[in-house]
């Protein structure tokens, strides 16, 4: 596992993805006129990806670097 800041767990990662595609299609949704169903299907994935991201402790993947001078 690489000891950088951006350091995490492929599972932390697969949370990130969801929360970033649930994002996407909310903005496109939101865009589109706005068309509230894929807003809220765009809302809905940024939710899954929470509680997934809470599921597989993602604070955890905190990188705690010494202090920079």
């Amino acid at each position: 596992m690489s000891t950088g800041s951006h350091a995490g767990r492929p599972k932390s990662w697969v949370a990130v993805t969801i929360i970033f595609i649930g994002f996407v299609v909310g903005g496109v949704g939101i865009v589109m006129g706005p068309d509230w169903i894929v807003f809220g299907v765009g809302a809905a994935l940024v939710a899954i990806g929470g509680v997934f991201a809470l599921a597989v402790d993602i604070m955890t993947d905190v990188v705690v670097d010494e202090p920079r001078q």
